[in-house]
């Protein structure tokens, strides 16, 4: 944990992907967009190729975010593997080079909610060019612009002899701006946080941040070590929050964990009580992810009865309702609603 960690002085708006509702995800574009739109930071998820290359892509299986089915040159490729305790068949990026990766081009993988219009005109950026992406802005713009990455699937990749946490640790080394822009790490493990808490050691700028998925699920992490009782629900609990606020300076859980659904109404309810739990013990409470489509917005704060219909009054509406209960970052696809969410609180 580091001790230098502070509470924002207004909720930060973190660009989910980059500006994933508007470009595809995880492309230099989209980041690009959620800068221009206000983005305190950006948030890439990082894999690794066959050559120890950090890049950025939410599933380390590749089909669903670019056109490597079509790619006959990578035909020979396709494969089943495990990946934490389920098979999945596909390509994956660890068995390409980042020469290779280059060759791909990147799609909405949402397309039945999403525009198409820019597919096939981006490629896979590593995490160098996202961190050299965010400099630039940053000194164009006039503002230190934050990198917020997620380690996807770290024991997974550990078993195949590779080190994502140690490659992180290189480019904070290598990148300047990453020892004085505020910069965050993610995971939904366990292991590999403790293990960044005891290498960061107390770097003011660098936070970690532990996340939530399911309740009735645990960490990979700790299913492989044989914790099977360590479930993502009692992590919230007063005993394991306490353990968290050890390593990590912040809880980022699913928006339903922190406001659930009034069944009657439609509408958010109350913060659940792990929030203020949370926040006594100096945790930050950061939320995931919020979009603007009706698909993924409370029934009573959707416009109309399409899914794929942007809402964009009911999504602030539900940020605004998160930063009253307490939240200090939203994770969203569209940062424009984020900028507006948080600028427009006691205005």
């Amino acid at each position: 944990m580091n001790p230098s960690a502070r509470l924002p002085a207004k909720p930060l708006v973190i660009a989910h992907r980059g500006a994933s509702a508007l470009r595809p995800e995880h492309t230099l574009a989209a980041y690009a967009k959620g800068i221009e739109d206000g983005a305190d930071f950006i948030e890439p998820d990082l894999i690794m190729t066959r050559d120890g290359v950090l890049v950025a892509r939410h599933e380390v299986e590749l089909s669903r975010s670019t056109d490597v089915a079509e790619r006959v040159e990578f035909t020979a490729k396709r494969t089943q593997k495990t990946i934490d305790g389920v098979l999945v068949e596909g390509w994956f990026g660890n068995d390409f080079t980042l020469a290779e990766l280059r060759r791909l081009r990147c799609r909405e993988p949402q397309p039945d909610l999403r525009s198409r219009a820019h597919d096939g005109l981006y490629t896979i950026p590593s995490f160098d060019e996202i961190i050299e992406l965010a400099e630039r802005e940053s000194h164009r713009r006039e503002r230190l612009i934050g990198i917020i990455p997620e380690i996807k699937n770290s024991t997974w990749l550990h078993s195949a002899g590779m080190d994502p946490e140690h490659a992180i640790i290189a480019a904070i080394e290598r990148h300047d701006y990453l020892q004085r822009a505020p910069f965050a790490i993610q995971s939904f493990e366990v292991s590999n946080l403790l293990t960044l808490d005891r290498l960061i050691g107390d770097r003011p700028n660098i936070s970690l941040v532990q996340l939530i998925g399911d309740p009735e699920q645990s960490p990979f992490d700790q299913q492989v070590q044989g914790d099977s009782g360590q479930t993502y629900a009692s992590m919230l609990s007063a005993t394991g929050l306490r353990e968290i606020s050890h390593y990590a300076d912040v809880v980022a859980a699913h928006v339903r964990r922190i406001l659930p659904l009034i069944a009657e109404t439609g509408l958010p309810g109350p913060a659940a009580t792990w929030v203020a739990d949370a926040r006594a013990l100096g945790l930050q409470v950061h939320a995931w992810t919020l979009r603007p489509e009706n698909r993924f917005l409370p029934p009573a704060l959707r416009c109309g009865e399409d899914p794929a219909q942007r809402c964009e009054r009911g999504c602030i509406a539900e940020m605004q309702a998160l930063i009253k209960a307490g939240v200090v970052g939203l994770f969203t696809d569209d940062p424009a609603l984020g900028r507006h969410a948080v600028d427009a609180i006691g205005t």
